[in-house]
């Protein structure tokens, strides 16, 4: 995929590369301005944070060496491997300042199957410092790449000066990473649970009066729109059963579109972040800016919203479990057993509702917390990487729900007309539910 510094999405960064870069102009524009100034700059020829008012001489390498202190297992390959093609494009966005000769080199890491060993904790959403700080000490050879399948050894080499320390930390990337990453799964899994849906639906025979066009058009929220277009279209137009099926139903298109709605939003906040130049200093025409665009706030608020919308559409699924346990919903036996008294899909509820649990511990806001450190000069946070990390959680517990829905939809489905089937283990069902929601 072509890297420009202007139109990354999330779905390209969960592919991961291979990368090639567009026009290194923006960034040599901005290296060229940093080369230029004579006067104190925030980082460069000062320190950082409590020290911006200190005159530090060559001071960049010993603050990659500081700042490279994270705890906690290493993130994976994959994530660290998001938060380099992040950086790579947000660096040809210009501004940071940072020597574009380095550019390639971050291309060649990327196409080459090299991570740096990025540990989990170590950012608060005002920028990812220990873990690029660690990448920019594999640059200069002072620490061991992760190598194609994980093995440490050299990789990529680039000579970065003092002068390109801070502006090549000085940024979300890793943060912007794990946000692109989650959207893209959630995106995935939010679409398939129309899918689930719809054979829920049909496996009760519940009524599609709910998606009718005057309904949405009376109420024209756009997320429950497109949702109710979309199961409509799903479903054989057969007589209703019930006048008002349950609110797993009923409620479906306003539910899960307003978790659709969360989604478009978190989306269209991450892909702006990762086309934009939050460096700090922003090099730009003829000066530096020192300014706050690292600061993550709407990333954190919109990741917020989205995990606290994916838990009522997670309890409708498991809402719609239920009644496919009933015989009064299905016409067979309770729990969709074989036979009178057995336990036939029992557990899958029990399943659920742990998956369900965990959704909901994780649907906690992050945005609410601050931090005030480095002497009360950096007086607030955004944890957004929290917001993040926690987002990214989020997919296996919403898949997990949304596979026991599948299983119980399918069974309830198969036994239509036929004898049903003896007790077993439904695990293996439920992860070939599992590796077809998430595509």
């Amino acid at each position: 995929m072509l890297l420009d510094g202007a139109t990354l999405t999330c779905a390209q960064v969960a592919a991961g590369g291979p990368v090639s870069i567009g026009s290194l102009d923006r960034a040599g524009a901005a290296w060229r301005t940093a080369q230029s100034l004579a006067g104190p700059v925030y980082g460069q020829s000062t320190g950082v944070g409590a020290n911006k008012d200190t005159a530090v001489e060559q001071g960049g390498l010993d603050l990659l060496r500081s700042h490279a202190g994270g705890a906690g297992p290493l993130v994976s390959e994959a994530r660290a491997r998001a938060m380099l093609v992040v950086r790579l494009n947000q660096l040809l966005a210009g501004g940071s300042g940072v020597n574009p000769a380095l550019l390639p080199v971050l291309a060649e890491a990327v196409n080459g199957g090299f991570t740096p060993p990025v540990r989990t904790y170590g950012a608060i959403g005002t920028g990812d410092l220990t873990a690029l700080a660690t990448t920019a000490l594999c640059l200069l050879g002072e620490r061991e790449w992760r190598g194609p399948g994980g093995a440490s050894g050299p990789g990529p080499r680039f000579a970065l000066s003092s002068g390109d320390a801070l502006p090549f930390i000085s940024c979300g990337a890793a943060t912007l990473a794990d946000a692109a990453l989650a959207v893209h799964g959630l995106r995935t899994l939010m679409e398939s649970a129309v899918t689930v849906a719809a054979r829920s639906f049909t496996a009760v025979g519940a009524s599609a009066e709910p998606l009718a066009p005057a309904v949405h058009e009376a109420r024209p929220h756009r997320g429950q729109a497109e949702v109710a277009v979309r199961l409509r279209g799903m479903l054989t137009a057969e007589e209703a059963v019930r006048v008002q099926d349950p609110y797993g139903y009923r409620a479906f298109a306003q539910v899960h579109g307003a978790a659709m709605d969360g989604l478009e939003r978190a989306e269209r906040v991450v892909e702006v972040d990762l086309n934009a130049a939050t460096e700090n200093p922003l090099f730009h025409g003829e000066l530096a800016w020192h300014n706050g665009n690292f600061h993550a706030a709407p990333v954190a608020l919109a990741l917020d919203a989205l995990r606290a919308a994916l838990v009522p559409t997670a309890q409708l699924s498991a809402a719609r479990l239920a009644t496919l346990m009933e015989p009064a919903y299905t016409g067979l036996l309770p729990f969709l057993a074989g036979s009178q008294g057995r336990s036939g899909a029992m557990i899958l509820e029990y399943v659920a509702q742990d998956a369900l649990a965990e959704l909901r511990l994780l649907s906690a806001p992050a945005a609410g917390g601050t931090a005030v450190i480095s002497r009360g000069t950096e007086d607030h946070a955004s944890f957004a990487t929290q917001a993040a990390r926690a987002a990214l959680r989020c997919l296996e517990p919403l898949e997990i729900v949304l596979a026991c829905e599948l299983v119980a939809a399918r069974r309830a489905l198969s036994q239509r007309g036929s004898a049903g089937e003896p007790d077993r283990p439904l695990d293996a069902d439920l992860d070939e539910a599992r590796r077809e929601l998430s595509g």
